[in-house]
């Protein structure tokens, strides 16, 4: 590892390099903070694995997630951002400036924002890694206009993925819900909702044992999680709606979150933490989109500013 190497203080460091991440880097270098990104080593969040991007306003062709990701990042250099492709690996935010470690280097700083995202809880199987962003998606807003007229699945038992089938039926033709355990684990009043439309058909106590599909998806194979019995579906799409798990294990004890791990913030994206605010994905559970992201990445950037300003 060798010694650590303590980096000059910095106004504010951002951990994390989504569309909250970058948003904040591009206010906070326009407000002269001078910050500094780390990004971490699959630096753009969720939408360097998406593919068109439709519903991101100002692009009415539609974007492509990496591409919209890398404009960003040019944004944030041209004012003045500093961006490493680096895990931060360490943070102490219980005295200031506060320290934050990656590798062999700690940088100080007197503010600080986490914009470290969440990751959809995946299957596991390695099928699905294949079609990821071919077919295989987990956010029915972002992808279901892409399969109008067409049939898919939403795979979950909870109210995700009631809601999720429900919005899709506005799309497909037909959508299965695929869940393994024998009964729905969501709300009466969401099950009531689904069951109600003539557009959602079921198959509970299925386990999804392989995503079909040459390029992109074309079928399921299921295996019945009682007998074992193995069956088909044709599908052009999947849609997982088993959950996301916010990236905050590295904030655990020092940072509140909630049950579930999503940081706890107040209307300025103020963490319980004075001076350490956090945005995007990582508070939010509700709407998870680029947009709303960036919108809080602006938030965060701005009350920092306004912060190291109390302090001056």
């Amino acid at each position: 590892m060798g010694e650590v190497k303590n980096m000059s203080d910095r106004n504010v460091v951002i951990i994390g390099s989504g569309p909250a991440g970058y948003t904040a880097a591009i206010y906070a270098a326009r407000a002269n903070l001078k910050p500094l990104v780390l990004a971490g080593y699959s630096a753009g969040g969720q939408l360097i694995t998406t593919t068109e991007v439709e519903n991101y306003p100002g692009f009415p062709e539609g974007v492509m997630g990496p591409d919209l990701m890398e404009n960003m990042r040019k944004q944030a250099e041209r004012f003045g951002a500093e961006i490493l492709y680096k895990d931060v690996t360490k943070v102490d935010f219980s005295k200031k400036p506060f320290s934050v470690t990656y590798e062999d280097t700690t940088v100080t700083a007197q503010a600080a924002i986490i914009a470290t995202g969440a990751a959809p809880r995946k299957l596991g199987i390695p099928s699905e890694q294949k079609l990821w962003g071919h077919g295989v998606t987990s956010c029915a807003t972002c992808d279901g206009a892409f399969y109008k007229g067409k049939e898919v699945a939403v795979v979950g038992g909870g109210d995700s993925a009631m809601e999720e089938a429900t919005f899709l039926t506005r799309f497909a033709n037909k959508v299965t819900v695929v869940h393994r355990r024998p009964e729905l684990r969501a709300s009466k009043i969401m099950q009531d909702r689904a069951q109600k439309n003539a557009k959602i058909s079921w198959l509970l106590g299925q386990d999804i044992a392989e995503v079909v599909g040459n390029g992109k998806v074309s079928g399921l194979k299921l295996k019945d999680a009682k007998t074992g019995t193995e069956s088909t579906i044709n599908v052009d799409g999947l849609f997982l709606a088993i959950g996301h798990i916010p990236n905050s294990a590295l904030f655990n004890g020092v940072i509140k979150t909630d049950q579930d791990g999503y940081i706890l913030v107040d209307h300025k994206t103020q963490t319980n933490v004075t001076g350490v605010f956090a945005c995007g994905d990582v508070v939010d559970r509700h709407f998870r989109q680029a947009i709303t992201a960036a919108g809080s990445g602006c938030a965060s950037a701005i009350s920092a500013e306004r912060y190291l300003e109390s302090i001056e």
